[in-house]
């Protein structure tokens, strides 16, 4: 380890910042993939201008934060606050002028087939009728112009505003008049227009166009439009004695967090943008003038266009055969052997019935239940509600630092708290992230204890789009330690003697360190050593330390990380023998995987395999309840390492290889392309067949052959 210290740290690791631009890159690529229909595309463009706009507003807003208190805290490669901030605004330009160039070529190619948006070009007689009217019953009530002089103070503007300024002539003096309107928030970002051909409008565009009806009396020599960015990060106060109380105030407080971005409609009068960077306050903000739309965020609306041939062939989720086979008793099926769900390929039904036969079964006595984030319209929180009014002892850790997902979950603690449930927040320092459910049932003579461990959320409509891994079990083992882990929550009983789990703050971090040094111990004895890792993100400094050195002992180690990944890999002397590669596709690879080769090549039957709700970065190994799962059951262990670990290794069709010098690069399919989520959409999983596997009708087996090519 000393020899891996001694490399000095921007040889060691790259920029956090710039590494998860790096992955937006990526995401916006995948809006130029012509492998995926045009819909498809548009999709990834407007979420790569969302994740942006999240960049912004917290990891951006933080370094400003810093540069204005003249914190002088070093990134994990050296670099100041400054140094960061400016590198990251340069980057962040770039990327808007990219989305800007791919938005003009896809909206050329959807015009192409019926599908486009009205700009500056000149409305036809129905057009112009049609949004005349829907102008005057719809927008018009609900805006507000403000003139902007020394009588009417400067308007507020939210975070994620967008406005509108407007230079005008008074015709009966010939007065100058400043005017600004604000979009109402609540207004839909697109609106589309009646028609076989899908015809859309901005907003934006929409008031533009109709000024005249706002201002009788003035004529209108310019305007522009605009959009601001806030601060949307919240600190937590130590000392903060109602955590509810707390967060209400604190949501408010974050809508008028300082400007972090202002982006401006290029071509803005000048005067007019001088007044918006003197009243905004712009002290370390962005600017940024665009030659079209202000935001990607809301094309997810033209997205929502029927048009199946312009997008992905629909997908249903799978039921595990293994459930059916026990007629849909969730219990009697994880009775009888532990098993792993595979979302979205299997549904999430499964996660949500499991919940709904507890909250209705009479031998039910506790239910105890994590929520990070449930989503709006939450089965998971009606079943926990059904549960409590069934007299049931119900207990629901409520995270509330979920971050943009603070006042959702505030509702449903208002909600589960009526109904009777023991609703807990968790730590003031620590977030519980942890996804966990634990249910108490009366059998025989004494009472078993069922569980499910997730990847991922409790949230119905990300458990459609994200990959995750549900792990039920009655092992024992598994039950007692979810008690220690719901005491720790409850009580502040530390956990100590668990059985299976390793559970963070500390015992995520101890339990891989425990099993990287293994295998390097395995390296030095000659013995076949391997790691295979698959998380969203590598940032720990300590983490990646360690697997440098494995990789100095000569441990081979091949990661998947989605997003940030601050590891540099294949550097001469650092990281020989480690690969890192990012698969980026249809849906969004969120599962957490370790595994490790326990003296054998990977895949082995002993391998040690490990799935957790945590990523490889500081906030879940040391301020974040987080819990690593091993996998024991052979079948489980099979899918988890020989299926889905393995399958995302072999993809060639979705990936991009980081390089040392931190580029990526596309992978090349090769003369036998493999599409990962493909493979998973037409093959069941392995735990979830039940009685199938052993009827002949078997997954078809992967296998890597020398240098990794794919055998089936």
């Amino acid at each position: 380890m000393k020899a891996v210290l001694a490399i000095p740290a921007a040889q060691r690791f790259f920029n956090r910042e710039q590494s998860w631009l790096a992955f937006n890159r990526r995401v916006l690529a995948e809006a130029q993939n012509p492998a995926y229909p045009l819909l498809e595309r548009l999709r990834f463009l407007s979420i790569s201008g969302s994740n942006l706009d999240e960049f912004i507003t917290v990891r951006v807003a933080g370094l400003a934060g810093q540069v204005r208190r003249q914190i002088d805290e070093r990134s994990i490669d050296g670099l100041s606050p400054a140094q960061q901030l400016q590198g990251v605004h340069g980057a962040i330009n770039a990327l808007v002028g990219a989305q800007h160039d791919i938005f003009v070529n896809l909206a050329r190619k959807l015009e192409g087939e019926g599908i486009s948006l009205i700009g500056d070009r000149k409305l036809t007689k129905p057009e112009a009728e049609f949004l005349a009217d829907y102008f005057e019953r719809h927008v018009l009530p609900a805006l507000t112009p403000q003139a902007i002089d020394p009588a009417h103070p400067f308007p507020f503007i939210a975070n994620q505003g967008t406005g509108i300024l407007f230079t005008l002539v008074r015709v009966a003096d010939g007065a100058d008049v400043n005017e600004m309107v604000l979009i109402p928030p609540a207004m839909p970002r697109f609106v589309r227009l009646p028609g076989e051909q899908a015809t859309w409008i901005a907003i934006e565009d929409l008031v533009r166009r109709k000024a005249a009806r706002l201002f009788p009396g003035f004529r209108i020599r310019g305007h522009g439009t605009f959009r601001v960015l806030r601060d949307s990060d919240m600190e937590i106060e130590e000392d903060a004695e109602d955590l509810v109380r707390y967060f209400r105030t604190a949501i408010q407080r974050r809508r008028r967090g300082r400007v972090i971005l202002l982006n401006l409609q290029q071509g803005i009068d000048p005067a007019a943008e001088d007044m918006l960077r003197q009243q905004l306050r712009l002290d370390h903000a962005l600017v940024i003038k665009s030659p079209g739309l202000l935001s990607m965020t809301g094309l997810s609306a033209l997205v929502d266009e029927p048009r199946a041939d312009l997008k992905f062939e629909p997908y249903s989720p799978r039921y595990p055969e293994r459930i059916l086979e026990h007629n849909g008793d969730c219990f009697a099926a994880i009775r009888e052997k532990d098993i792993v769900i595979h979302h979205p390929f299997e549904s999430f039904d499964v996660v949500v019935d499991f919940l709904r036969q507890a909250a209705s079964d009479p031998d039910v006595v506790a239910i105890k239940q994590t929520l990070y984030r449930a989503g709006k319209q939450s089965a998971v929180i009606s079943a926990l509600i059904a549960a409590a009014e069934a007299g049931k002892s119900v207990t629901a850790v409520v995270e509330l630092k979920a971050r943009f997902d603070e006042e959702q979950n505030l509702h449903w603690a208002s909600q589960l708290e009526r109904a009777g449930v023991q609703v807990i927040y968790g730590f003031v320092d620590w977030k519980t992230h942890a996804k966990v459910s634990m249910v108490v049932r009366r059998e025989g003579d004494g009472y078993r204890t069922y569980c499910h461990f997730g990847t991922g959320n409790y949230h119905p409509i990300t458990a459609r789009i994200y990959t995750d891994l549900s792990f039920f079990t009655a092992d024992p083992r598994f039950g007692r330690d979810a008690g220690l882990l719901f005491n720790f929550i409850t009580g502040y009983i530390e956990p100590k003697g668990t059985e299976m789990l390793a559970i963070s703050p500390g015992g995520v971090r101890a339990k891989l360190y425990e099993c990287i040094d293994r295998e390097i111990a395995f390296a030095r004895a000659g013995k076949p050593a391997t790691i295979w890792a698959k998380l969203n993100a590598l940032t720990d400094s300590q983490l990646i330390n360690r697997l440098y050195a494995a990789s100095r002992a000569g441990v081979e180690i091949r990661l998947v990380v989605r997003g940030i990944c601050c590891l540099r890999p294949g550097v001469p002397g650092l990281s020989e023998t480690i690969t890192v590669k990012s698969v980026i596709g249809r849906f969004l690879e969120h599962s957490r995987i370790w595994a490790f080769g326990n003296g054998g090549a990977l895949p082995n039957k002993r391998a040690r395999v490990y799935i957790s709700s945590a990523d490889g970065m500081t906030r879940n190994l040391d301020r974040r309840v987080e819990v690593l799962v091993p996998i024991r059951n052979s079948t489980v262990h099979d899918q988890v390492l020989d299926q889905v670990m393995l399958a995302n290794l072999l993809d060639t069709e979705q990936s991009w290889r980081l390089l040392a010098d931190g580029t990526s690069h596309r992978v090349d399919p090769g003369d036998k392309p493999f599409n990962v989520h493909r493979y998973f959409m037409t093959n069941p999983s392995l735990s979830g067949r039940g009685a199938a596997l052993t009827k002949g009708r078997k997954v078809p087996k992967l296998a890597l052959r020398r240098g990794g090519a794919l055998s089936e």
